[in-house]
């Protein structure tokens, strides 16, 4: 096995000529994104999903990938596609990607598709249909060139990323568990274009408080305040923030009371969690359920936990991060690296395989109306992604 801190030889990867075949490819490239960004297609509208996957099967298909559609019940489905004959017992590469957005029909009305200053704008077109269209156009490249990687691609894409991979997720892991290694094609970080070679693990917890109801005026005495209790539980869950080492925990909803006359026999707190290892998940999750009630009459009762894992970098990861930055340094593209503070299906990858994130778009403005991708740093990425799928089998653990 190389060194895991060591570059794999690239020798026989022929950067120059994948690098200019995506360019020239440049205009047909911008009409398929073009297409897909024209498909709106939020989370919470599985159908609005169909339109978004059945370009990309139709594209996989003209290259003799197997293509399957994996039916959802509350999300729009999923696509898994492989070469044809598919070589059930190899291992292969896996490439992850979303359809789902995060915008709603009708937002191309105010937010309408444009190109201008070599940047191309649209809901969705960062986070990530230019990260979809890397993936068909990488293949695409190979295809023009005759290469053939050593270690089969297999492209996983769902639509329910945005809102937590619920349904996706156990496809996810099953995949991952036998992939050699995984290429995220989330959008890079920030508009200098970083790899994302670390994410931080992400927990929900709701903590349920039960007090006693009593009338304010006639006998406050006799109750026993939810919400008199939830003020200390938002002081004792901020207070487990800390700043220095990356940890962060936000009570961002709260409820309770009925009215402002009657002492609250309920209230709430709904709580996001950041983390950078999956050790200090462990020890937020055992802090907030260890957590009691101070005010006297009133009980607790905390559910949830880390179920968005943190992806580290491990010896592994470090060697894939390494082959990016010498594969894009011999393209004349430089590499950087950064940590991502929102999760994505590569935290779940990483549980299990080698793993390599934010391979997708360079841009700016996920969930934000200034949306888009530069449009020449995007179409190397998509060479990148290329050369990557060109690999030894030797490259991964």
């Amino acid at each position: 096995m190389p060194g895991m801190e060591e570059p794999v030889s690239l020798d026989r990867i022929p950067q120059g000529e994948i690098l200019e075949v995506v360019r020239e490819m440049r205009s047909e490239w911008l009409d398929f994104v073009r297409a897909l960004v024209l498909h709106e297609s939020p989370s919470t509208l599985p159908e609005s999903q169909r339109p978004v996957l059945d370009l990309l099967g139709s594209a996989l298909g003209a290259m003799d990938f197997h293509v399957r559609r994996v039916p959802g019940v509350r999300s729009g489905g999923m696509l898994l596609a492989r070469r044809i004959p598919a070589r059930r017992r190899a291992r292969f590469q896996l490439l992850i990607g979303h359809t789902d957005t995060v915008w709603p029909v009708g937002t191309l009305d105010r937010m309408p598709v444009a190109m201008e200053d070599g940047m191309f704008r649209g809901p969705g077109v960062f986070d990530m249909k230019a990260g979809l269209t890397q993936m068909i156009f990488a293949l695409r490249a190979l295809e023009t060139l005759s290469l053939e990687p050593e270690v089969e691609p297999v492209l996983f894409i769902n639509s329910d990323e945005e809102t937590g991979s619920d349904e996706s997720e156990r496809h996810i892991r099953r995949l991952a568990r036998r992939a050699s290694r995984a290429f995220v094609l989330e959008p890079a970080l920030g508009p200098s274009g970083k790899l994302k070679t670390a994410r931080k693990g992400v927990g929900r917890f709701v903590v349920r408080i039960t007090g006693k109801s009593s009338h304010a005026g006639l006998a406050p005495e006799e109750g026993a305040s939810a919400i008199q209790e939830l003020s200390h539980v938002i002081q004792a869950l901020h207070g487990l923030t800390d700043f220095d080492r990356g940890i962060g925990v936000n009570v961002g909803e709260v409820r309770g009371g009925t009215r402002a006359n009657v002492v609250a026999a309920e209230a709430e707190a709904i709580v996001d969690v950041r983390v950078n290892t999956i050790e200090e998940g462990e020890g937020i999750h055992d802090q907030i359920h260890a957590m009691e009630a101070i005010t006297p009459g009133v009980t607790l009762q905390v559910e949830g936990s880390v179920d968005r894992p943190p992806l580290e970098r491990t010896p592994e990861n470090r060697m894939l991060w390494h082959a990016a930055r010498e594969l894009g340094e011999a393209m004349g593209v430089p590499m950087d690296e950064g940590r991502a503070g929102g999760g994505s299906d590569g935290n779940t990858t990483n549980l299990y395989t080698p793993t390599l994130d934010g391979l997708g778009a360079v841009g700016d403005g996920a969930h934000a109306l200034h949306e888009y991708i530069d449009i020449d740093r995007t179409l190397e990425r998509c060479a990148l992604l290329a050369g990557l799928l060109l690999l030894p089998s030797g490259a991964s653990p």
